[in-house]
């Protein structure tokens, strides 16, 4: 009777520790469970922020390279303005220097057949040269005595090349003949403001052989009172 008794006692009490302890799991197991969904969404949300922090930084790199060319083509910009105006320039130049060429060949020819003229001496040069050799100081050194002797005789230089080559570099080179020659009269004393001269380019006189075009004319002119 004591034992029945006893049981009866135990058996609620059992009943409810067991409940108890199922109680207890299922939160542990419910506890677990929500922990690790948790878990798996925060790494989800991790790798949403990597891939946005992926894109950022792509787009900031695009953005960066976009201001480089944008910064490129700026001095490209430049660069050509400069250019432009650079050869804008030269071509003024240019124009200056051909109409004072203009000017001076003018002149030269409306007094081509001026009667003061005396003499003129035919200074040959050789092909693609402005320098004088021996014949040509030969005959710059008789020229050079006569405008010694006679202060009032000047001289009109006219430079001349044959047709071969650049028309453009036949003019600088009769030029430098026109110098080359100046040069020389004032080494031995002729006065620069006793000297005109100027580099006609190439001689089209058919007549003219090759070695007479590359010429330096210098026409001896008597200054009178």
């Amino acid at each position: 009777m004591n034992s029945l008794r006893r049981t009866a006692i135990l058996l609620p009490t059992l009943l409810v520790l067991a409940a108890a302890c199922a109680t207890k799991g299922y939160v542990r197991e419910t506890v677990n469970k929500k922990g690790t969904e948790m878990d798996q969404r925060v790494d989800a949300v991790d790798q949403r922020v990597t891939v946005v922090d992926g894109k950022v930084s792509t787009q900031g790199q695009q953005i960066d390279g976009m201001g480089s060319r944008v910064n490129t083509m700026e001095t490209s910009i430049t660069e050509t303005s400069e250019a432009a105006r650079g050869a804008k320039e030269a071509a003024l130049a240019a124009q200056n220097k051909a109409d004072s060429v203009d000017q001076r060949v003018t002149r030269l020819w409306t007094n081509r057949h001026n009667p003061k003229q005396v003499e003129a001496v035919e200074i040959l040069f050789a092909f693609d040269k402005a320098d004088l050799d021996d014949r040509a100081q030969t005959s710059l050194s008789n020229l050079t005595k006569d405008m010694q002797g006679n202060p009032n005789l000047t001289v009109q230089l006219l430079g001349y090349t044959d047709t071969r080559g650049a028309r453009e570099y036949n003019y600088q080179l009769s030029q430098r003949r026109v110098d080359a020659v100046r040069r020389y009269l004032v080494e031995r004393g002729v006065q620069l403001s006793r000297i005109q001269g100027v580099g006609l380019g190439p001689v089209t006189d058919s007549s003219a052989n090759a070695q007479q075009r590359r010429r330096v004319t210098a026409q001896l002119m008597l200054e009178q009172d």
